[in-house]
C-alpha cells in the first residue's frame, strides 16, 4: 500500500501544474459555500446581538430600517432628524433610560457621533488609552477608527463638510483626541465619539468669539463688527462658547430607549401608536429579523447557484481526470506488462485521488480560516452597505 502512495505522489509531483490546478479548483469549490455560510452566520450573530442590546429607538417618522441602521450602526446620515424635545419626552416619562444620538457627520470615512457619557456606560465602552470626554472639542476614537485615521491621544482632527459645495451651517472644528476606546468588535469600533454640544457647534448652533481688539495698540488689527469665530476649543476660549435658540429644538438623530421592565416598554410603545405624530418608535430586534429574513432568501438562491456551479465544476474535473487516464494508457499498459494486476492499477488511481482530495481538503480549510479572520472586520460593513 505504501508503494501505491509513493508512485501516486511521484506522478502528481511530475505533473505538478495539472495537480495544483485540480487541488485549487476542488478546494475553492468546497471552501466558497462554507465561507459564505460563515459570513452569514457571523452577520446574523452580530446583528441580533446589537439589536437585543438596543430595545427601542425613537426618531423622526421615516423608514424604520433607516432609523435602526442610523441609531445602531451610524449609517444613513441624511435621515430626518428629531429634536431634544423628544429626548426630554422619553426621559421625563421615567419609563426608560434615554440615550440621545446625533449621527449626521462623517470625517474621513468614519462616522462622527454626538453622544452623552451615558451612552459609553450603557455600551460598556472603556477607554484603553487616554481619558474620556471631559469638555467641548474632545473626541474619543473607536479602535478601528484610530487605526484607519492613524491618530493617537493628543492629536488633532479637523472636521470638514462631506460636500464642499454645501457649506451652509457646517463649521469646521479642530477636535482634540483625548482617548481611544478598547476594541468591542461592533460598530462602535468605527466611530468618532464627541459630546452632543460639540456636535451642535459643528452644526452651527453654538460658537465662541474672540473679543474685538481696539485699534492702534501694538499694531493690532482694528476692531470689527463681526468677531472672529473660533475653530478650536482651548482652555483659554472655552468660556466664550455659547449656544443660541431653544435647546429643546436642537437636532438629534434618534433616542435609544432602554425600558425598566415589560410594563414600561408597553406604556412607552403605546405613546407612538398614532401614525399622525411626527416621531415614531421602532423595535430594532423586529427590524433586524425582517432584514435577516430577506438576506436568507438571497442565501437560498445563492446556495442553488453554488450547487449548480459545483456540479458543473465536478463534471469538468471528471472530464479532465478521464482525459488524463486516456493519455496514460501506454503507462498503464507498461505497468500491466511488468506484472501489475488490474487491482494494482486501480489502487494507484485511488491513491492519486485520495492524495488530491486530502490536499484539496487541507487547502480548503486554509481558505475558510483565512476568510473567517478577514470577515471578522468586514461582516457588518457587508450587511450595512
Amino acid at each position: 500500500m505504501r508503494q501505491d502512495f509513493y508512485l501516486a505522489w511521484r506522478h502528481l509531483r511530475h505533473y505538478r501544474i495539472r495537480s495544483l490546478v485540480l487541488i485549487a479548483c476542488l478546494s475553492l469549490m468546497g471552501a466558497l459555500p462554507i465561507a459564505m455560510h460563515v459570513l452569514l452566520d457571523q452577520g446574523e450573530s452580530k446583528l441580533l446581538a446589537r439589536a437585543r442590546a438596543t430595545p427601542l429607538v425613537v426618531g423622526a417618522r421615516a423608514s424604520g430600517l433607516d432609523l435602526t441602521l442610523n441609531a445602531l450602526y451610524f449609517g444613513n446620515p441624511d435621515l430626518p432628524r428629531t429634536t431634544m424635545a423628544e429626548f426630554d419626552r422619553v426621559d421625563d416619562s421615567s419609563w426608560a433610560l434615554a440615550l440621545p444620538i446625533y449621527s449626521r457627520f462623517v470625517v474621513k470615512g468614519q462616522p462622527l457621533v454626538g453622544i452623552t457619557l451615558d451612552y459609553l456606560d450603557y455600551r460598556q465602552l472603556t477607554v484603553d488609552q487616554g481619558e474620556t470626554l471631559t469638555t467641548l472639542g474632545d473626541a474619543v476614537l473607536g479602535a478601528n477608527a484610530a487605526t484607519a485615521l492613524g491618530l493617537k491621544v493628543g492629536d488633532r482632527l479637523l472636521t470638514t463638510p462631506g460636500n464642499l459645495f454645501d457649506l451652509a451651517g457646517i463649521y469646521p472644528l479642530k477636535l482634540r483626541i483625548t482617548g481611544i476606546l478598547g476594541r468591542r468588535d461592533n460598530p462602535d469600533d468605527q466611530a468618532i465619539f464627541i459630546d452632543l454640544k460639540t456636535a451642535w457647534i459643528i452644526e452651527g448652533l453654538g460658537h465662541g468669539h474672540e473679543a474685538p481688539v481696539s485699534p492702534g495698540k501694538n499694531g493690532a488689527r482694528p476692531a470689527t463688527a463681526s468677531p472672529v469665530t473660533f475653530t478650536e476649543v482651548t482652555p483659554d476660549n472655552v468660556a466664550s462658547f455659547h449656544f443660541h435658540g431653544d435647546p429643546a429644538t436642537y437636532p438629534i438623530s434618534a433616542v435609544i430607549a432602554v425600558p425598566k421592565d415589560t410594563r414600561a416598554s408597553t406604556l412607552l410603545r403605546g405613546r407612538y401608536l398614532d401614525d399622525t405624530q411626527p416621531d415614531q418608535l421602532v423595535v430594532p430586534l423586529e427590524i433586524t429579523r425582517h432584514l435577516l429574513d430577506n438576506i436568507f432568501r438571497i442565501r437560498d438562491l445563492f446556495d442553488l447557484v453554488l450547487a449548480l456551479v459545483g456540479i458543473a465544476t465536478l463534471l469538468a474535473l471528471s472530464l479532465v481526470f478521464w482525459l488524463s487516464l486516456r493519455m496514460r494508457r501506454e503507462e498503464m499498459r507498461t505497468l500491466f506488462l511488468l506484472g501489475s494486476s488490474r487491482l494494482t492499477l486501480l489502487r494507484l488511481i485511488l491513491a492519486e485521488s485520495l492524495l488530491l482530495g486530502l490536499a484539496s481538503l487541507a487547502l480548503g480549510f486554509f481558505w475558510v480560516r483565512l476568510a473567517q479572520q478577514g470577515l471578522n472586520e468586514s461582516t457588518l460593513r457587508f450587511f450595512m452597505h
